[in-house]
């Protein structure tokens, strides 16, 4: 199968998680290409039953395209894992290797890097790693805007879609596991005033969206 079509299909995954239907514009946003190419390659992954169309209701993948999406998410992920513990990848470095060496792993390589991090649950970025029987639990935790005043609880998930917004969250002492307690909103544009650790600072409405947490009972 080609790099593509598993590109494709990845993304098709990840944004029919984020949104109600995934259409050709927000595909091709996702993968930064033409409306022209996206429609090019929806009709090729119809003919292939991986995934369903239907003109102005967006794409749904199929079982098989599923299938496809989750073994290739779950490489992807086994890698950032690899390159953060064995190469002291940085958690905003591991995206852009990890989408290149996904499509180059064999089965047995993939047990044996599984096998050599422990067998992991998530990715650094907070993300479920898919077993290898394509299973997978999606979590739903608030993000950190969602949070009131004094609500507090412990970092889970992170978006890790840029580069630039995973290296501002390590700046500010944003980890995977961390605690945070939100002090104070903004009403003026809903900025957070949020502990971290034991340090004080002041988060972004966007910021805070890409933020996700357990909160404490």
């Amino acid at each position: 199968m080609s790099t593509h079509v598993e590109d494709y299909i990845k993304n098709i995954y990840k944004l029919q998680n984020d949104r109600d239907k995934v259409t050709t514009s927000s595909l091709a946003d996702a993968l930064n290409v033409s409306a022209a190419s996206v429609t090019d390659m929806i009709k090729k992954l119809s003919d292939r039953s991986l995934i369903n169309y239907m003109p102005y209701q967006g794409v749904e993948l199929t079982r098989s395209g599923k299938k496809m999406a989750l073994r290739t998410l779950r490489r992807h992920r086994l890698w950032e894992m690899f390159l953060v513990e064995f190469l002291d990848y940085t958690w905003d470095e591991v995206h852009d290797e990890a989408e290149k060496l996904e499509h180059i792993m064999s089965e047995d390589l993939e047990e044996r890097i599984d096998k050599a991090l422990g067998y992991p649950k998530h990715d650094p970025h907070g993300h479920p790693i898919p077993t290898k029987n394509g299973e997978i639990v999606e979590d739903d935790h608030p993000s950190l805007a969602d949070l009131k005043v004094n609500d507090s609880g412990i970092v889970i998930r992170v978006n890790d879609a840029s580069q630039s917004l995973l290296k501002h969250m390590a700046s500010i002492g944003i980890q995977i596991q961390s605690p945070v307690k939100v002090l104070d909103i903004v009403e003026f544009d809903g900025s957070m005033l949020v502990q971290i650790l034991e340090n004080d600072v002041y988060v972004s409405r966007q910021v805070a969206r890409n933020i996700f947490v357990d909160i404490e009972e």
